[in-house]
Parts: C-alpha cells; sequence; structure tokens
C-alpha cells in the first residue's frame, strides 16, 4: 500500500484526503492534516482515551457506531467509513450535542484534557444506546467509558453525565443517507480470493486490523511500512456465524463482536470479555489479530484454548485447520507460512453441564493487562471429572495448555482433595518468569489459588470475586 488518498464521510459530506502514508496513524490525519486540535494525543498507546473519535459503517439502512482510539488506529482504516470527532458533534447553530451539554451540566470537566476523549465516548453511547430509546444504567456507563481516564473528577460526574443524556432534547443523524454515501460501489471490499492473492503477491507486506499492536509498534517503537495488507478490507473475515454445533469467528471480527457472540452461547464469559482492555480497543482489536500476535499475556488465547478451538490458516495453495495449541512454536513465533494468513476461528458450542469460569489477575480491575489468565472448563458426571481443559496465560513463553493438570483431573472424584491436589500440579506445571507485572512466584501461587476458587465456585459460592460487584446507581 504506497501512499494514496483516503475517503470517508465527515459532516455528512464525502471527504478526500490524498498522499496518505501507510503508516500515518489516525490521530496524525485529524491534528497535522485536517488541523482538527480537539482530538488530543495521551498515551500515544490506546491506554487513556484522550484521543477517542467515533466512526460508523452500514448496518443495513442504518449504521453501526463504535468508538476507537485514533493514536494507534491507521488514517487508511477509515477508507469507506463515516468519521465524527468532538468538533462534529454540535449542531449547525452551536447547540451543544446532549454528549456536551450533559457534561457541562453534571459539571464533568476540569483542567478538560481528557473531556473530548470523554465526550465522544458518550456519544458513541448516545447512538447505540439513547439515540435507539435504551436507559443508561451506571453499569452500561462504566463499560462504555472503560477507555477513558481522568486525573480529576473522580468520574461520578461524568458517570452523571452519562444517564442525564436521555433527557436531553434530541440529536438526530440521517443515518440512511450516511449509510447510502457509504454503500457506493467504489467503497466495495476485498474477497478472501483477491486478499489471500495480494497477500501471495507480496509476503513481506505488514499485514494489520486493528492495529491495537501495530499501533503501538508505529507510536512507541517509531517503526514505519512501507507496504500494509489491511484484512478487515474483507468483509467476510469479519462475519460471525453460529451453527449448532460451531462458532465460527472471522479473524477480522472484532474483539466486541467476537465476544459478543462467546458470551451469547457462554453467558458466564460476559464479566471477563468486559476486561479485555477499554471498550475503544475492543471495537477495533479483532480475535485473529490477538492470536496471530501470540502474546504470552494476550486473555483470547487461554480462553479459546480452554474451548478446545481450532483456526484455519489459508493461502492461494488452499487452507489447513489445526487447533490452537499446534499454532505457536515459541514467544511470538508461529507456524505461518509467508503466504499464508488466519482467516477464521472455530469454537465448539457450549456442552451441557460444563463448568467454565475465566479468570483474570492484573494489577488495575480495568483496562489492564493480565499478570496470569487462566481458564477451566470442566463437565462432572455421576460426580467423575468427565471432561476437563485448562488454558493459561502469563506463565510461559506462549499461552499453553495445562495438560498434566488436566491429566490429574480427568477421570477422577471432584472433590475437594483432588481439587487441592490439582492446585499443587498447577503450580508446577510452568516456570513463569519475574517481570514488571508480577513476581514468578506470585504467579505460581495465584495459578494455584485460582483452581481452589474454581472448586469453591463449582461448590456454589458466590461473592468471592469483584465480578460479582455490581455498582448501584446515582440516588435521585
Amino acid at each position: 500500500m504506497e501512499p494514496r488518498e483516503i475517503r470517508f464521510v465527515r459532516r455528512g459530506e464525502l471527504v478526500s484526503v490524498g498522499n496518505v502514508p501507510p503508516a500515518r496513524t489516525l490521530l496524525e490525519l485529524l491534528r497535522e492534516d485536517l488541523g482538527c486540535t480537539g482530538t488530543k494525543e495521551g498515551c500515544g498507546e490506546g491506554d487513556c482515551g484522550a484521543c477517542t473519535v467515533v466512526v460508523a459503517e452500514p448496518d443495513g439502512d442504518a449504521l453501526r457506531w463504535r468508538a476507537i482510539n485514533s493514536c494507534i488506529a491507521l488514517a487508511h482504516g477509515i477508507d469507506g467509513k463515516a468519521l465524527w470527532t468532538v468538533e462534529d458533534l454540535a449542531s449547525d447553530d452551536g447547540t451543544p450535542h446532549p454528549a456536551q451539554e450533559a457534561m457541562v451540566r453534571c459539571h464533568g470537566s476540569q483542567c478538560g484534557f481528557c473531556t473530548p476523549g470523554f465526550v465522544m465516548s458518550l456519544f458513541g453511547m448516545y447512538r447505540n444506546h439513547v439515540a435507539r430509546g435504551e436507559a443508561v444504567t451506571r453499569e452500561l456507563a462504566t463499560e462504555a467509558l472503560s477507555g477513558n481516564l481522568c486525573r480529576c473528577t473522580g468520574y461520578r460526574p461524568i458517570l452523571d453525565a452519562a444517564q442525564a443524556m436521555g433527557a436531553l432534547p434530541v440529536a438526530a443523524v440521517d443515518e440512511a443517507r450516511i449509510a447510502a454515501l457509504l454503500s457506493r460501489p467504489a467503497f466495495a471490499g476485498m474477497t478472501v480470493s483477491e486478499l489471500l492473492a495480494a497477500r501471495a503477491a507480496d509476503p513481506e507486506a505488514q499485514v494489520v486490523a486493528g492495529c491495537t499492536d501495530v499501533g503501538l509498534w508505529i507510536t512507541k517503537q517509531h517503526r514505519q511500512f512501507d507496504r500494509i495488507l489491511d484484512v478487515t478490507r474483507c468483509d467476510e473475515l469479519r462475519r460471525v456465524d453460529v451453527t449448532d454445533t460451531h462458532l465460527t469467528i472471522g479473524a477480522a471480527a472484532t474483539l466486541t463482536d467476537a465476544f459478543a457472540a462467546l458470551v451469547a452461547d457462554r453467558p458466564q464469559l460476559r464479566a471477563f470479555a468486559g476486561r479485555f482492555a477499554g471498550l475503544p480497543v475492543r471495537n477495533a482489536g479483532t480475535l485473529g489479530g490477538n492470536i496471530a500476535n501470540g502474546s504470552p499475556i494476550g486473555d483470547s488465547m487461554p480462553l479459546l484454548i480452554a474451548l478446545d478451538a481450532h483456526i484455519v490458516l489459508a493461502s492461494v495453495r488452499g487452507e489447513r485447520t489445526m487447533a490452537l495449541t499446534d499454532f505457536y512454536t515459541g514467544y511470538r513465533r508461529n507456524v505461518l507460512a509467508p503466504d499464508e494468513l488466519l482467516v477464521r476461528i472455530e469454537v465448539p458450542r457450549a456442552r451441557p453441564g460444563e463448568f467454565l469460569r475465566a479468570y483474570k489477575i492484573s494489577k488495575r480491575f480495568d483496562d489492564d493487562i493480565s499478570a496470569v489468565c487462566l481458564v477451566i472448563d470442566m463437565t462432572v458426571t455421576d460426580g467423575k471429572v468427565a471432561h476437563v481443559s485448562i488454558g493459561a496465560g502469563g506463565v510461559a513463553a506462549t499461552p499453553v495448555r495445562a495438560a498434566k493438570t488436566e491429566a490429574a483431573l480427568l477421570g477422577r472424584d471432584w472433590t475437594e482433595a483432588i481439587a487441592k491436589d490439582a492446585a499443587e500440579v498447577l503450580r508446577t506445571e510452568f516456570q513463569p518468569i519475574d517481570d514488571m507485572r508480577a513476581s514468578a512466584a506470585y504467579r505460581t501461587q495465584v495459578l494455584g489459588n485460582l483452581m481452589r476458587r474454581y472448586w469453591l465456585e463449582s461448590q456454589g459460592m458466590t461473592d468471592i470475586n469483584l465480578e460479582s460487584f455490581q455498582l448501584d446507581e446515582a440516588p435521585e
């Protein structure tokens, strides 16, 4: 992908920007090329939310809205989409949008640096919920704002603003008109065949999807890429299909969409899914990208390992399917051939009687990277462990299956003594390292503790974790 023109819809009109380099970020495009300095740069890594913007894509005759981090998004990623920044929200006569007015009325801004990002996350929530007649609860507001950090307000007035938007005069958007603009043939994406042919023709091009990792290589490591292959241009790879036996998740499906499908099949994963970074990262990042990146502290892989997921790799030569555990060969290394792409993930549907728990241990509860991730999926029949699969992250050079611990459990009576023995096996199965997130000794201890927690929950114990905590609604 050489420098080229990108086209998108802004303020209801088509906008064209020429000669955009492949590695230019959306934030750079906005601030330096378009002079839109309302969007701020804070962390440059998708953690603080000061750079949040909202993009929209056709969804039938309407639009689907996503708040994303512009600091790590590539400018080319908005080609063929609609874009809103904080400058775009007020009406033509200057009347603030309800997201802005609510922040003013609830005193949700102090120093103001983070405010544009909060307003844009509120705007995304407004379009996805308030504009559709849904009430904003405290819990919903907290999740929608999970990618935004503020040093001043303590968040209460911002959460108040989220809930106050619905009481303000409606701010309408002509979604049908914008969807029609975005549905032009010139904005059509690539087919799978075209994508694989492009990969075969240029195996050295950097593959990108949501850029939640590649964006950091650009902003933090100052790496540049002359050629980029964006797999999100292929609509087929963004699909999620559900059958009686499997979920088939396209590699370019966003984490938001992928987790929505997983949670619909297994509701107990809801809290775990909500702790995968902040919402803007989940809105941009993809499940396939998380897998291909292969970080040992990526949260999706332990879950997929425990669910016995398989992945499909494809090239112009054909496809091959393998268990996720067979994909990794070492730290951030895998079996992908130069002309291959990860195209989809196949996850078995929930089994009758399975008891699934996914545990994430991190320094912060929200928007943080795991020190340890452990996922246990077990079925007990007539008191014996009939099936067990365990995935772990943060304890080895790659995401791993706890095969020794599984062997210690399978076919045994599911008793407290057996759970205790399994905890000791789990503690000895891996040799984690010391790093900035946790010591090796801590990780080892936590692994066994989580097996103990799993036993207690399997016996019906509740209210022993932060996931069970619910935010109270604001007083009237």
